[in-house]
């Protein structure tokens, strides 16, 4: 979140070690001006009170009018994983660091009602009013195989009172993680309030998938004043590759906030690492947080828009530049001059002959399975063409992203490949310069 100049990440922290905490989880918290350059402060929440004993799991802030951040979280009480919500208030308002939190008197102030799982009901998150003034917030829940996002209630955001009809729910899902519910204007790439219902807007539900692993949304109609209030969204999840994700790397349990700075959102990911338990314990940490992007609605109303934060630039150094080399079929050609450990690449392919492209049917473009080695590996009319980063001198290493264009029906499509797994058979070619 952004508080008087600052902007905050807090996090879920194991004091004892690398990996998940089973007996003990705390919230970490780190500071910044830029978004770029982050100083660590104090754990913010640990575990102390009967409404958290146990650890102190994922939550959400939000800011109430009069710059009151309140911090909703969730608690485990006892040893058989229950889970419950409870409150916490920056001890010194006025300290612009937050470096001190006390927790409400009434924790716990959420208890699992009746149709939901007591060890699966967690992950509250940022709280909006709607047009009667009343708070709501969701949490993530499950009920045996059904996945729910149950919806609160409370005029003083301390007293909630549950919704007794899920605000979402898919079946065969299981719990659904770290919900989010934003708004997003229909017609501006600005952010905007949480908090905003009108007919500017579209309304935005996110869902974790713990059993997949993978963030889904959902874009939609809201009303809060409506005789049933609900959230109706244009698609259904279908589990298949029409279902909208913000990523399709390994990317997680993500957060979003209104930076009322600079009138934008931005969104973070959390990226569990491939490494091993023992890696976790030499490095020291386990999973990083993914590079923050602006997100807004699309002219076409139906996805989402991201893009990397304008304040990456300023870790740009050194320009190393390539124009105007014509790639034959199966050549390669050797970017020379970059030592650093990251590099911010900017590529143009003109390609100036798109009419030998591919032809698929309309039932083929399921770009997961373009992606697999049966298409991956196979050479096409056009493409794949790209990069090769973090390659070694005989090509056995190497991340690959690739690009591919295929045509469908009447357009032309461009399947982009990032393969991280260095275990590729093939050497990228072209097929046009």
């Amino acid at each position: 979140m952004y508080y008087k100049g600052v902007y905050h990440f807090f996090y879920q922290r194991n004091p004892d070690g690398a990996g998940f905490g089973v007996d003990k989880m705390v919230w970490g918290h780190s500071v910044s001006k830029d978004l770029i350059n982050w100083t660590h402060l104090n754990d913010a929440i640990e575990p102390s009170c009967a409404g958290d004993i146990n650890s102190c799991f994922s939550g959400s802030a939000t800011i109430l009018p009069g710059e009151k951040p309140h911090m909703l979280y969730t608690g485990l009480i006892d040893d058989k994983r229950r889970q419950v919500q409870s409150l916490a208030i920056p001890k010194d308002p006025l300290d612009p660091y937050l470096r001190e939190w006390e927790k409400h008197p009434q924790n716990p102030l959420m208890t699992a009602p009746s149709g939901v799982e007591e060890g699966e009901f967690r992950d509250p998150s940022t709280a909006w009013q709607g047009k009667d003034g009343k708070w709501r917030v969701l949490i993530g829940a499950q009920n045996g195989n059904e996945g729910k996002v149950i919806l609160y209630r409370s005029d003083d955001f301390v007293n909630w009172i549950v919704d007794p009809n899920p605000f979402y729910a898919t079946k065969g899902t299981f719990v659904c993680e770290c919900p989010e519910f934003f708004p997003v204007y229909i017609n501006s790439t600005n952010g905007v309030d949480t908090s905003m219902e009108n007919s500017s807007v579209r309304h935005v539900l996110k869902i974790s998938y713990l059993r997949r692993h993978l963030d889904f949304y959902f874009i939609g109609n809201y009303a809060s004043d409506s005789d049933q209030e609900k959230f109706i969204s244009d698609t259904k999840y279908t589990e298949t590759y029409k279902d909208l994700r913000f990523d399709y790397g390994l990317y997680y349990a993500s957060k979003s906030f209104f930076d009322y700075s600079t009138n934008r959102r931005i969104l973070w990911g959390w990226v569990e690492e491939h490494d091993s338990e023992q890696d976790s314990k030499e490095k020291g940490w386990a999973g990083l947080q993914t590079i923050p992007r602006k997100i807004w609605l699309d002219k076409s109303g139906k996805q989402l828009i991201q893009w990397p934060i304008e304040e990456l630039e300023k870790l740009r150094d050194k320009q190393i530049s390539i124009t105007g080399e014509t790639l034959p079929s199966g050549s390669i050609l050797e970017v020379k001059g970059i030592t650093a450990s990251q590099a911010d690449v900017e590529v143009l392919f003109e390609l100036p002959d798109l009419q030998s492209a591919e032809l698929l049917e309309p039932s083929e473009v399921d770009p997961q399975i373009l992606s697999g080695e049966q298409y991956a590996s196979r050479k096409g009319m056009i493409g794949p063409f790209g990069l090769q980063v973090l390659a070694s001198k005989d090509q056995t290493e190497r991340t690959t992203i690739s690009f591919r264009i295929y045509r469908v029906v009447d357009k032309y499509i461009c399947l982009m490949i990032s393969d991280p797994s260095r275990k590729f058979e093939y050497v990228i070619e072209t097929r046009a310069h």
